[in-house]
């Protein structure tokens, strides 16, 4: 099979290609960027064909996909600030790359009859309540900018095509980009106490784990909605920032507070972000490794 991935330069695309070019797939990756310019410096990035792609251009979208004429889209670009996807100033722009990008792909899948996998997030959810959301709830009301434009990129999807997966992740961690174990670290090294938000709950998703599973995936016709994380149960940001200074050996105090005691965000954060994941193994498909066991992998990789 053939492959097309968006997002390269993003922690989960960089690992979506890594997974392809192990199992020998043929795999084009593309980014906004004129070349691949992630944050790891790898030279085995020079042996896969790139693509400068903007895929808010719908004649250019159709153009380089149609050309590449993939059997598979692995959808990774998106806008992903959060905060800033707030700002008036930005409103079109975050429209144009996670609804009217994503449809501009989803479009060209559907004239060349291909598979796409489009990676939404746990944010479509209002995150009331305690119950885990189920993939196929359509219970959403996103409360902010981002997770309205995913929700809208996953109809733009749905709406379209038949051969879609439409896959859910969240709290998500990679070698190839900032995320929270990064930040958290970088703080804990210079400041003796940290305070950590403890009523937002959810699980990390490892995107070296996620991109195995995505590739998976690409090979069945199994297609719907899915929630994929790591496994290992659900956690605070409090509890997961714990867990990485025990790791890492930082012995920084980690004292939790609420979201409202927290302040500093502009976008509101759902407090429920649990996602019941029953479905990957109802599917045939194995979960993601323990959390846990995810980060000790991570930790060994970075430098920071």
């Amino acid at each position: 099979m053939k492959f097309f991935v968006t997002g390269v330069n993003g922690q989960l695309g960089y690992d979506v290609v890594k997974e392809l070019s192990r199992r020998k797939y043929e795999v084009v990756a593309s980014d906004i960027t004129t070349s691949f310019s992630g944050t790891v410096d790898d030279t085995s990035m020079n042996d896969i064909t790139y693509v400068s792609l903007d895929i808010t251009d719908k004649s250019y979208v159709d153009k380089v996909i149609s050309s590449v004429c993939p059997d598979v889209v692995i959808h990774c670009a998106a806008w992903t600030a959060v905060d800033a996807a707030e700002d008036e100033s930005n409103a079109d722009l975050v429209r144009a790359v996670n609804v009217e990008g994503t449809q501009n792909i989803a479009d060209v899948c559907k004239k060349l009859d291909c598979k796409m996998i489009y990676i939404s997030t746990d944010y479509v959810f209002n995150g009331e309540g305690e119950e885990p959301w189920k993939p196929d709830c359509k219970s959403y009301s996103p409360l902010n900018v981002y997770g309205q434009t995913k929700l809208d990129g996953e109809i733009a999807v749905s709406s379209t095509l038949q051969k879609y997966f439409i896959v859910r992740i969240a709290w998500v961690f990679g070698i190839n980009g900032k995320n929270f174990i990064r930040t958290m670290i970088n703080v804990g090294k210079n400041h003796d106490t940290v305070r950590v938000i403890n009523d937002q709950i959810g699980t990390p998703t490892y995107t070296y784990d996620l991109a195995r599973l995505l590739v998976d995936m690409s090979e069945t016709d199994k297609y719907g909605y899915y929630h994929a994380t790591n496994e290992g149960g659900y956690i605070s940001w409090y509890d997961f920032c714990c867990e990485i200074y025990k790791q890492y050996g930082l012995e920084t105090k980690v004292v939790p507070v609420s979201t409202e005691e927290y302040g500093l965000s502009k976008a509101k954060r759902p407090y429920n972000s649990r996602l019941d994941k029953s479905k990957l193994i109802d599917c045939g498909f194995s979960p993601l490794p323990d959390w846990k066991d995810a980060l000790t992998r991570y930790l060994k990789l970075i430098d920071i």
